[in-house]
C-alpha cells in the first residue's frame, strides 16, 4: 500500500485561490473544501476552484457541506440545532445538502460530508425515522451523481452511526472520521471505534482533543500531540483496515498559531503515513 496523503481543511471564501495556494505553500497536495453557504455553489465558483487546483497541483478529496441556520456546538442546544435531527430544520437543510452534492459533482469531487446531528441512540425514538428518511434522500441524490455521502463523526456513538448507515442502506455511505470529535463529544475512544465502523472510513480529520468534563460543554480541541488521540496507533490501524485516503489536518483556531500547529501536525503525521 502506498503512502497516505496529508491534506488540510480549507474554507470557501471570496479569495478561494489564496486558500488553495496556502495548501501548496504548506508543501501539501490534498485538501477538503468546507462551505456553509449554499449560495456559493455557483458555476463561476466551480470554475475558479478547478482552475486554482490545477494551477497549484492540489486535489480536493471531499466537499464538507455545512447547512444553514443556527448550530450550537454544545450538549444543551446541540440536539435541537445540529444536522437533520431537528424536524423544523430538515427540509431547508436537505435542500442545501442536495445542492452541495450537485456542486461536488461539478468539481469532480468524490465525496460530500456533513454532521447528521445527534442521531437518537434509541431507534424507536420518534425523531429517528424522520432523520433516517431525510438522510436517505440526500444519500440517494449523491448516489445518482456517482458520489459517496459521508457522516462526520461526533454527535453519535459509533454503533448508532453504524445502525444509521445500515438502515439508510443506499450502498454509497461512508464516514469522515474526526477522532477528536469522538473524544470531545464523549462518544468513543477513536482507536476502539474503528472496531465498529472502521471499514466505512473514507476520510479523516487529523485533529486532536480531550474528553468533556463539563456536562454542558464539549471537550477542548488541542494542537496535535497535546490531546488524547493516539495517532501513532490510530493511523496504522486505519491502514490495516485498508484505508488509503488522506489525513486532512483540521485546527480550529486562526492566525499565525494555526499555521504553526498545522506544520507541527505534518511533522507528526508524515512518519506514520
Amino acid at each position: 500500500m502506498g503512502k497516505l496523503k496529508i491534506g488540510v481543511l480549507v474554507s470557501m471564501s471570496d479569495t478561494i485561490e489564496n486558500e488553495i495556494k496556502k495548501v501548496r505553500d504548506l508543501g501539501l497536495a490534498s485538501c477538503q473544501l468546507s462551505t456553509w453557504n449554499p449560495e456559493s455553489y455557483t458555476n463561476e465558483n466551480a470554475a475558479r476552484i478547478k482552475k486554482a487546483c490545477s494551477d497549484f497541483g492540489v486535489e480536493i478529496s471531499a466537499l464538507w457541506t455545512g447547512t444553514p441556520g443556527k448550530h450550537a456546538w454544545n450538549f444543551t442546544e446541540g440536539p435541537t440545532t445540529i444536522g437533520l435531527v431537528p424536524p423544523d430544520l430538515r427540509e431547508m437543510r436537505v435542500d442545501a445538502l442536495l445542492k452541495g452534492a450537485e456542486f461536488a459533482s461539478k468539481l469532480g469531487v468524490p465525496d460530500t460530508i456533513t454532521h447528521a446531528g445527534f442521531i437518537p441512540e434509541n431507534p424507536t425514538d420518534p425523531l429517528y425515522e424522520g432523520t433516517i428518511e431525510a438522510l436517505r434522500k440526500v444519500a440517494v441524490r449523491n448516489k445518482e451523481l456517482g458520489l459517496h455521502f459521508c457522516f462526520e463523526t461526533g454527535q453519535e456513538t459509533p454503533i448508532t452511526l453504524l445502525r444509521a448507515i445500515t438502515d439508510i442502506g443506499t450502498g454509497n455511505l461512508g464516514i469522515n472520521l474526526d477522532p477528536a470529535n469522538l473524544l470531545m463529544y464523549g462518544k468513543a475512544n477513536p482507536v476502539d471505534a474503528l472496531d465498529i465502523f472502521g471499514t466505512y472510513v473514507r476520510g479523516v480529520h487529523a485533529k486532536d482533543g480531550e474528553y468533556p468534563t463539563d456536562p454542558a460543554k464539549l471537550g477542548v480541541e488541542k494542537a496535535m500531540g497535546e490531546g488524547r488521540v493516539n495517532f501513532p496507533v490510530l493511523v496504522p490501524k486505519l491502514k490495516s483496515l485498508g484505508y488509503a485516503g488522506a489525513l486532512t489536518i483540521e485546527r480550529e483556531i486562526s492566525g499565525d498559531q494555526q499555521i504553526v500547529d498545522i506544520k507541527r501536525a505534518i511533522a507528526i503525521l508524515d512518519p506514520l503515513c
